[in-house]
């Protein structure tokens, strides 16, 4: 997914000046230089030497200015970029709330047309009232969600190294920030494949290329390594993702496959989708996982209220979200994952005030033979993005 930098552009400087008196209805430089000269009588031939002189003298003067005017355009430089979002979510989970503010800067920095730097780091806190207090307490978190190393190989190959997300599946790698999810919970099968904290540390080869005229194929490759260092940990694995993407029809499909090196040495696969009609504004995402600790899936559905022939002025803004979700535990238990049966629908609506500043409330009820509980979340979502250093 990664694209290059920068775009190439060009310029193209062009000169014209009328003639005054000499005979010379247009003298044009560029590319070319055309002289158009008249013959009046017998001062023809006279005036027709004084164009060429003049038109060689005006070349003299102006061509160097030409050059150096042309030669001054250079090649935009990027610049480095401090983007990220910010939210207060405030939840509800059967009954106890949860204060839940959290900021995630993310820093990209470009190191001429084909290396970049890009970070992301979180720091948020879990603020729960204490038993017979009424004020809230929790400590704040910090996390390197990664940090890594791009080296854009050709238009269909990059090189990372370094900390990276690990791509399995397209939540933990596209959806997961609070600015960027449509419900504010995650996914039941969110922990399967993505080790202790959503990253690898190692390398990975990632890209895409036009297979046919129609279908675009995109894939990851990844090794990551074990590091018991908190807050960069992260399992020894490899594995894979690849899918296709439809773009007449704004369809992807792909799957994913994952092998833990470590422990067990289990394996992980998962399938993935993601559909967005021409004809309505609409998202539609899928993913499916399986693992030794269990499987499910969760469908999520997001419309845009663009289309309704009434309060369009207020409508537009608002968007509603609904989302199943299933979990099939299995015989080796992890803390991360449900210890039982599970079935979980939410509901819920994103208002848009400004785009990236958004207001973002749900319902959901999670069912299981060990928990059953409401869950509500209420809060706002903030994105931003501004330049580091001057543009060219």
């Amino acid at each position: 997914m990664t694209s290059r930098l920068l775009d190439r552009f060009g310029e193209h400087l062009h000169y014209r000046k009328k003639g005054h008196n000499v005979g010379v209805n247009q003298i044009s430089f560029g590319k070319n230089i055309a002289i158009r000269t008249s013959s009046e009588g017998l001062l023809g031939p006279i005036r027709s030497l004084k164009t060429v002189l003049l038109a060689s003298l005006i070349f003299l003067l102006f061509a160097p200015l030409s050059w150096s005017q042309s030669s001054s355009f250079e090649d935009p430089k990027p610049v480095p970029v401090l983007s990220g979002g910010a939210g207060f979510i405030t939840a509800f989970e059967g009954g106890e709330p949860h204060l839940e503010p959290l900021l995630a800067p993310v820093l990209l920095l470009p190191l001429g047309d084909r290396w970049l730097i890009e970070s992301r780091a979180e720091f948020e806190s879990d603020m729960v009232q204490l038993p017979g207090g009424n004020s809230f307490h929790g400590k704040i978190e910090k996390h390197v969600q990664y940090a890594q190393l791009d080296f854009i190989a050709n238009p269909y190959l990059t090189v990372t190294a370094g900390r990276f997300l690990l791509p399995f599946g397209i939540f933990n790698e596209r959806l997961y920030p609070v600015w960027v999810r449509n419900l504010q919970t995650d996914p039941l099968i969110f922990p399967i494949a993505t080790g202790p904290s959503g990253a690898g540390t190692g390398g990975m080869l990632r890209g895409g290329f036009k297979a046919t005229s129609h279908i675009n194929f995109n894939y990851a490759a990844y090794f990551s390594t074990l590091d018991t260092n908190s807050p960069v940990d992260s399992d020894r694995l490899a594995g894979i993702r690849a899918g296709i993407f439809l773009p007449h029809r704004r369809l992807e499909i792909g799957g994913s496959f994952q092998h833990l090196l470590q422990d067990v040495r289990t394996n992980s696969f998962g399938f993935h989708g993601e559909w967005q009609p021409l004809a309505i504004p609409l998202d539609l995402r899928a993913e499916y996982a399986r693992a030794a600790n269990g499987s499910g899936y969760w469908i999520e559905s997001a419309y845009r209220l663009s289309q309704i022939p009434f309060w369009q002025h207020g409508l537009r803004h608002a968007q509603v979200v609904a989302r199943m979700q299933q979990f099939f535990a299995d015989d080796l238990p992890n803390d991360s994952l449900p210890s039982a049966k599970t079935n979980f629908f939410e509901f819920g609506t994103n208002y848009y005030f400004i785009d990236g500043f958004r207001a973002t409330a749900s319902y959901g009820r999670q069912i299981s033979d060990v928990d059953t509980k409401n869950i509500w979340t209420i809060g706002l979502t903030y994105r931003f993005a501004f330049p580091l250093g001057p543009g060219t």
